[in-house]
């Protein structure tokens, strides 16, 4: 079930939510591997073609002007690690109902490719991030705030699966990531952000209903 988050302040919402330009924008954010993505899928599977889906885990920052060795120093976990300048440009312009050309990101070489992909605007944008609701300029510009909480073993679980079978990584070197930057990160801008969320959903088990409740609230 759907929760509604401690007073939410300006942002609450009740019924559906106010339209910015072309295109609503709902934006999910949560700790790693909370389940934000998923939801996110969802969603749009459910709203067919009058959605579209913008990840901000596509919008690393590229460092491939250092060695593999300095690239696996680098926090990930924190803002900066993220270009919110260029996402800001792209989700301006999808919610304008302008067309944008998506970085491809290889999180196995912390490198951006030299691809990108084409994503056209639709009524609805489905934007998901750790750190969505952490840089201010970005929370101002969504319309529906959804915070997806997964105690912290959960996640810890879920990421040692994901990023073992997907990303090329060692258990141990998820761990010790897990531990030296992705708790206190959490901690210090993910967590807090709770407090923005329109609405707090729990990240485990069947999102049925949960999507539910966030179509009828988009109206």
């Amino acid at each position: 079930m759907a929760d509604r988050a401690p007073d939410a302040g300006s942002g609450a919402v009740s019924g559906a939510v106010p339209t910015s330009g072309f295109a609503r924008v709902l934006g999910i954010a949560g700790g790693s591997c909370a389940g934000k993505t998923t939801l996110a899928v969802a969603m749009v599977e459910r709203l067919g073609d009058r959605a579209v889906h913008l990840p901000f885990d596509e919008y690393y920052r590229d460092h491939g002007h250092l060695t593999p060795d300095e690239r696996a120093l680098v926090n990930y976990d924190h803002p900066d690690s993220l270009d919110h300048e260029l996402f800001l440009v792209h989700l301006g312009d999808l919610a304008a109902g302008r067309p944008v050309e998506v970085p491809v990101y290889d999180f196995a070489t912390h490198c951006r490719t030299d691809s990108t992909r084409r994503l056209d605007p639709g009524p609805v944008v489905v934007v998901d991030g750790i750190l969505l609701f952490a840089v201010p300029g970005i929370r101002e510009c969504l319309d529906l705030l959804v915070y997806v909480d997964v105690p912290g073993d959960v996640r810890l679980a879920r990421r040692v699966e994901r990023d073992v079978s997907e990303r090329g990584r060692t258990e141990e070197s998820v761990r010790a990531q897990f531990a030296a930057t992705v708790a206190p990160m959490h901690e210090l801008f993910v967590a807090p952000h709770r407090a923005d969320a329109d609405v707090v959903i729990r990240g485990e088990g069947d999102m049925g209903h949960v999507v539910d409740d966030l179509v009828q609230r988009l109206g």
